[in-house]
């Protein structure tokens, strides 16, 4: 544990902060974006979250890569408990007395606004059942993410990078749908076993095509990382 707590300071005192930044907005951001519905069919089911979630895998991708994936998963859950502490805020928000300005709409202004209360306020299984899913499913990322570098050990390079985070990030995406979607859609929203198993497959595709994308960018930002991690050995050498 005493290890597990060095690899994670030293963590935060090497990676840039912009990226650790967009990791806790990535966690915020799609918790509530997971509230908007793209596609909702008795077989298929896609929400907005993944136009975030990539970020969170990709940043995970990044840390297992350079620290380990001890101290990324750790990382994540101070980015859930930080999530958790946003969540607390948009619930007090919610029951402020007020009006949210795309409310006003005539006729129509206490629907909407309870809406829009309900939407940033969440509700409790919904909150419980996402920090779960991230949760097992950082676990599951981070270290099958480790493991495959482990086995490319001879390689090097993009290639390397790019297979273990490809790998990784889908099955750790499809975990993390599934997760959530057995424990909340499935119990409180009566979906089909079919429909969660669909939209985890789904949304994992989605956020694969997305890590596809970046991960040259995530590639730069490892090396990076890995090369003041080598001046910062060389100095104390």
């Amino acid at each position: 544990m005493k290890k597990t707590f060095s690899e994670f300071r030293e963590m935060l005192k090497t990676v840039p902060p912009l990226l650790l930044t967009l990791t806790v907005l990535a966690v915020v951001g799609m918790n509530l974006l997971a509230n908007k519905s793209i596609v909702n069919l008795d077989w298929l089911a896609l929400d907005a979250g993944f136009i975030l979630s990539w970020m969170a895998f990709l940043t995970m991708d990044i840390l297992t890569h350079c620290y380990g994936p001890r101290a990324a998963t750790l990382f994540s859950v101070f980015a859930l408990l930080l999530n958790l502490l946003m969540a607390g805020i948009f619930f007090a928000a919610s029951r402020i007395p007020g009006m949210w300005g795309e409310s006003f709409v005539k006729g129509s202004e206490q629907v909407i606004n309870t809406a829009l209360d309900n939407t940033f306020g969440g509700t409790w299984y919904v909150l419980l059942g996402s920090s779960v899913a991230f949760i097992v499913s950082a676990i599951v990322n981070n270290f099958l993410n480790y493991g495959i570098g482990k086995l490319l050990k001879k390689q090097d390079g993009f290639g390397r990078f790019a297979l273990r985070s490809y790998v990784s990030t889908f099955i750790g995406q499809f975990v993390d749908n599934l997760v959530f979607a057995m424990l909340v859609s499935r119990i409180f929203f009566g979906w089909t076993t079919l429909m969660c198993f669909t939209c985890a497959l789904t949304g994992a595709i989605a956020e694969l095509l997305f890590e596809i994308v970046f991960s040259p960018l995530g590639y730069r930002i490892s090396k990076r990382i890995k090369a003041r991690q080598a001046v910062s050995k060389g100095a104390e050498a």
